[in-house]
């Protein structure tokens, strides 16, 4: 394992965590947004991640084989479109409404999208935490070698 290895893995869920919370804040800024892409309303994105490197074992094995393992992290793997459905709203005044008075709103729910933020805000503070930890160590390492 190298050096730096760990301050890239947290460097990794950093760029994650930024890319989760800026698809939260445009799914918060688009909660009220009736007329999207196409006419329909703005449909909720989620950020999909995966994690880069070996596994457990292919880590484990490498190192007994005298190869160096491959470090671990995350990455985004893509934003897809929220399949659940778009809500209506009885709101007869409203242009965007149908004949029956009823709007289609977009399938954003302020709430979820407020504890999702919160939740995104905690892993990056940890992914902060794990990389000052990681800094610290080194320095002190460094520091021993003088």
């Amino acid at each position: 394992m190298s050096f730096f290895d760990a301050i890239d893995i947290a460097a990794s869920g950093l760029t994650a965590e930024r890319t989760r919370m800026d698809v939260t804040a445009e799914n918060l800024a688009n909660a009220q947004t009736t007329n999207g892409p196409g006419g329909q309303p703005y449909r909720r994105q989620e950020v999909v991640l995966q994690s880069v490197g070996g596994s457990q074992f292919q880590t484990t094995l490498a190192g007994a084989m005298g190869g160096s393992p491959t470090p671990g992290g995350v990455q985004v793997a893509g934003i897809v479109a929220d399949p659940t459905p778009d809500q209506l709203v009885y709101d007869p005044g409203n242009p965007a409404a149908n004949a029956q008075g009823y709007v289609r709103m977009p399938n954003v729910n302020p709430v979820t999208e407020m504890t999702d933020l919160i939740d995104e805000a905690d892993s990056y503070q940890a992914d902060v935490t794990a990389m000052q930890t990681a800094k610290t160590m080194f320095t002190k390492t460094l520091g021993l070698l003088k």
